[in-house]
């Protein structure tokens, strides 16, 4: 598997899915191996709220190694008794990784379990507290990345290029999201074509939500290849940096260019649904413009009732850290804010791959 993926996705004859998108920094010329070991990629996450301590749900802190989110939570489940509805968590970790992540379970008026019982080889239970609410998908700040890099061509380059991606790299959607060679995509395309029927929800919700995201991607890399990442137009709509805060650009106001270039506020491209953008004048029609094509896709999120949302194109590693282990191995470590992509800084430092696995939702934070 590789993770920079610059080839078009074959689909139908009347739509093709361009998936060559820009480099912010221009594309490395290093190369490094990731996932050699599960512990070469660890995922810690940071809730976005403590547990009281009191209530009826219990709040698993689960680490787990080489397994899927959603097998875990079944296996819990299991070990619990209970219904898979009762279980929750707040996001989807990578299997081929060693990850540290929280799990709830609705267990009223039952006696203390031993949950050193429900532990394995590739799971342990590090924390168990009590809280009054399930666990909900989204309820994280963030998750913190330590990712080790082998077989490094270039130490002199990956170093260069680590102090450019301190500046922000493009907040791309990773390859992760679109599936296996890309199937979730070509399967929404699919399903609003009316081509798919799926009853499943949650991979139903798989398959729009890549559409929405490959609309996304296109829109960032046509603002990367136009130098317009960094440039303000009218009718630009702007962010606050680790906030969903939006406000429209003012070109009378002198702050704005700095902010921007400070990090403290971020360009945004749309996530498509139905109603009236924020974005007007000269910024709507680029982004109309940049869209074009899609017009089926673009009409069919707005049937589905999927609301216009906007969306950062600038995605910042806080707290990056990067040690050298020897001439051809480092360690990187990184926070990111929910939503966003380990990959998507990895793709701008290196050319990375990976043994090859089945592909999961990993990387994603």
């Amino acid at each position: 598997m590789t993770l920079t993926n610059d080839s078009t996705i074959p689909s139908s004859p009347a739509l093709a899915f361009p998936t060559d998108l820009s480099y912010l920094y221009g594309q490395p010329e290093c190369s490094a191996v990731i996932r050699t070991e599960p512990d070469d990629f660890q995922v810690y996450e940071n809730l976005s709220f403590e547990p009281e301590g009191e209530g009826d749900h219990v709040f698993l802190y689960i680490r787990k190694t080489g397994e899927n989110t959603d097998w875990v939570a079944r296996q819990l489940a299991h070990f619990c008794q209970v219904s898979p509805k009762e279980v929750g968590y707040a996001g989807k970790k990578d299997r081929h990784a060693v990850t540290e992540q929280w799990f709830s379970v609705h267990l009223p008026g039952r006696s203390p379990l031993t949950w050193s019982l429900f532990e394995t080889d590739t799971i342990k239970v590090l924390k168990a507290v009590k809280h009054t609410r399930k666990l909900r998908l989204g309820s994280l700040t963030g998750n913190r990345f330590v990712i080790r890099l082998r077989g490094v061509s270039d130490a002199v380059e990956l170093e260069q290029r680590l102090e450019m991606i301190r500046q922000g790299v493009p907040n791309y959607f990773g390859e992760q999201r679109f599936g296996h060679h890309y199937g979730n995509l070509t399967k929404g395309a699919a399903l609003i074509a009316g081509k798919l029927k799926e009853r499943q929800r949650h991979k139903k919700g798989l398959y729009i939500s890549a559409v929405r995201s490959f609309l996304f991607n296109q829109q960032v890399s046509g603002r990367i290849e136009q130098q317009l990442f960094s440039r303000c137009m009218t009718g630009d709509v702007l962010m606050l940096n680790g906030s969903q805060s939006c406000f429209s650009y003012d070109a009378a106001e002198a702050s704005i260019e700095p902010r921007l270039a400070d990090a403290e506020i971020h360009l945004t491209a749309s996530m498509w649904g139905r109603g009236r953008s924020i974005c007007s004048d000269d910024a709507f029609a680029w982004e109309q413009q940049q869209l074009s094509g899609y017009d089926e896709l673009l009409q069919g999120l707005e049937r589905l009732g999927l609301n216009q949302e906007r969306r950062s194109i600038r995605l910042m590693p806080e707290n990056l850290v990067a040690v050298k282990e020897a001439d051809d191995q480092f360690q990187l470590s990184f926070d990111l804010q929910v939503g966003s992509f380990a990959t998507s800084v990895l793709r701008e430092l290196c050319n990375v791959s990976a043994p090859s696995r089945d592909q999961s939702t990993g990387g994603e934070s």
